[in-house]
């Protein structure tokens, strides 16, 4: 068999990030302006006037995970972070799985994050007075005309995250700032002179419907987190490793104060029905109850600008691990082709934009965008769940005998993150046998059980596939050498920050 021509000796990114620019690409990929403005209804939906509790709830297992990340990436720093971590400590198979569902989750994710892009220009331009293009009634509720016109912003940022995330990471920090001001600012305004009384009862999880209604809520929310590990994408690019570490970090509990004050604010403003019915438009809708125009327009531009933000940090963090994943030759040369010029893998990073716009253009199948949104937050936030879950046990396999050797690091290293894998799990689990049990065929719809459930398996099972032609195919030698040894890992934890 002619074998692929992988360099010999990949070239490396450069190292050019602080803990500031790690802050920045991982706030932006989580894009909390977005969770915010579209998640949090989308949340309610499910959980009703449970926001805050929610929100509290799903952050102690994605705490227990980033204390897994952040410790995997001190001894191991690695762009592929979990693929590479999951490989060694437990199985190549799942390593390359956890690799994989991470990629099909980002491209799908971009596609959503593209047409509710898509969505906030036109329902600016709405507000600006333009209603019509021609014959065209401009619908910002519309997949169609949404994924158009945010297509054209994919190519643009993704062009941007071609000339080096220096670049990328200092426009993200501009976005953001804006985003945070008008944030903090509108939440704050709303949980002052909202009409709705404020409750304990919204802090109450016990208060939740069903306990469905608490599995979907929990992922949703979970989902609602994902993108802290941004930061451990970059990592080979950063001045210090164990700076990823602190950019994942701060960027996990920034986000908690963020969605607790979000959440209150939406539920001091909005009312149960408000929330759930008004889906991509639910931060406009909480913009004009709260301010004439033009003020009431910020919200809706801060969510344009997080939205072009998520875009560009889902292109950077994927292609990184995908680039990570063509040095072991598990997927093909083009990923690991490194741009002499901007030092960056720009082939795999049109490659991604590229894959994100086709996946964009399918999910016009679903026509309105409401619907398509459920959808893809709920397969995306079981994948996540599953990824989260594997690399944590991977922390808990690999530290294990901090457990003999020092009692308080091994509860830290092995025991929260095992508890925070099992919980995820268990929920995955859970909310796909939820899927399962309450429809009796299958159909294309946000509401169909066995089309949510079928599209996050069919995410997993595709990576065993991809999986099985690298090993057989490709013939990488990450099949062979992925497990690995971690005897001198325990001893690396206490480096000094």
């Amino acid at each position: 068999m002619t074998e692929q021509p992988y360099p010999a000796d990949p070239p490396e990114l450069r190292r050019s990030l602080s803990v500031l620019d790690g802050v920045a690409v991982a706030a932006s990929s989580t894009a909390a302006t977005t969770s915010i403005g579209i998640g949090l209804g989308v949340t309610a939906g499910v959980v009703g006037l449970h926001l805050p509790a929610i929100m509290l709830l799903a952050f102690l297992p994605v705490l227990g995970i980033a204390g897994a990340y952040s410790r995997l990436n001190r001894v191991e720093p690695n762009a592929g972070n979990g693929y590479v971590w999951v490989g060694r400590s437990l199985n190549p198979w799942l390593g390359f799985t956890v690799g994989w569902v991470n990629i099909v989750a980002t491209v799908a994710f971009l596609a959503y994050t593209t047409a509710v892009t898509g969505s906030a220009m036109l329902q600016l331009a709405g507000e600006a007075g333009l209603h019509r293009v021609g014959s065209l009634a401009l619908d910002p509720g519309s997949t169609a005309q949404t994924t158009a016109v945010g297509i054209v912003v994919l190519v643009a940022v993704t062009l941007t995250a071609v000339t080096g995330i220096r670049t990328a990471a200092r426009l993200q920090t501009g976005l953001l700032v804006f985003e945070y001001v008008v944030l903090l600012g509108f939440c704050g305004y709303g949980i002052v002179a909202g009409p709705h009384p404020f409750s304990l009862s919204w802090f109450d999880p016990f208060a939740i419907p069903s306990a469905s209604a608490l599995a979907q809520g929990l992922l949703l929310s979970v989902f609602c987190y994902w993108g802290f590990e941004a930061a451990f994408s970059v990592n080979e690019e950063v001045r210090d490793p164990r700076d990823a570490s602190r950019a994942g970090l701060i960027t996990l509990v920034t986000m908690l104060g963020l969605f607790l004050l979000g959440s209150v604010a939406f539920q001091r403003v909005l009312s149960e029905r408000e929330l759930a019915g008004h889906g991509a438009e639910g931060l406009a809708f909480f913009g004009d109850r709260l301010a004439a125009q033009p003020w009431a327009a910020l919200p809706l531009v801060a969510l344009m600008f997080s939205a072009v933000a998520s875009l560009q940090a889902g292109v950077i963090p994927t292609a990184r691990g995908m680039f990570a994943m063509s040095r072991d030759r598990t997927l093909g040369p083009v990923w690991s082709r490194v741009s002499t010029r901007y030092g960056t893998p720009a082939a795999g990073t049109l490659l991604i934009g590229a894959l994100a716009t086709a996946v964009a253009a399918l999910a016009l199948v679903i026509p309105r965008l409401a619907d398509m949104i459920m959808a893809t937050v709920n397969a995306v936030g079981i994948v996540v769940a599953v990824s989260y879950a594997l690399t944590a046990l991977a922390a808990a396999a690999r530290f294990r005998s901090l457990l003999r050797e020092d009692w308080r690091q091994g509860v830290r290293a092995v025991v929260l993150p095992a508890l925070s894998a099992l919980a995820l799990l268990g929920l995955g689990g859970y909310l796909g046998w939820s899927f399962y049990t309450s429809a009796d065929h299958f159909e294309v719809s946000a509401d169909n059980g066995w089309f949510l459930l079928t599209t996050p398996l069919a995410m997993i099972a595709s990576g065993f596939v991809a999986a099985a032609w690298a090993k057989y195919v490709r013939r990488s030698p990450y099949f062979r050498t992925g497990e690995g040894t971690d005897a001198d890992a325990p001893q690396l934890l206490t480096t000094p920050n």
